[in-house]
C-alpha cells in the first residue's frame, strides 16, 4: 500500500514538473511569436493601434472644424448678398 502511495506522488511529482516546463515554454513561444510580428509589422509600416486611433481623432477633429468652417462661410457669403442688395 505504502509503495503505490509513493509511485503515485512520484507520478504525481512528475507531472507538476512537466507542467511547468510546458508553461515556460508555451510563455517563451509566446514571446518569440509575439517579436516575429512586432518585426514584420515593422518591416510593413504597419502602424500600432494608439497611433492609428490619434490620427483617426485627428481627422475627426479636422472634418468637425472645416464642417463649422463651411457654415460660417455660407452665412458670411449669405450676409455679403443681402449687403449687395
Amino acid at each position: 500500500m505504502q509503495s503505490k502511495n509513493r509511485i503515485f506522488d512520484d507520478v504525481a511529482k512528475v507531472a507538476s514538473g512537466a507542467v511547468s516546463t510546458l508553461t515556460g515554454v508555451r510563455e517563451e513561444i509566446d514571446g518569440l511569436i509575439r517579436q516575429q510580428i512586432e518585426r514584420v509589422m515593422a518591416e510593413m509600416d504597419i502602424v500600432p493601434r494608439e497611433e492609428f486611433d490619434a490620427v483617426k481623432a485627428m481627422a475627426a477633429k479636422a472634418r468637425a472644424e472645416q464642417d463649422a468652417l463651411n457654415v460660417r462661410i455660407a452665412a458670411l457669403e449669405e450676409a455679403l448678398e443681402k449687403a449687395k442688395k
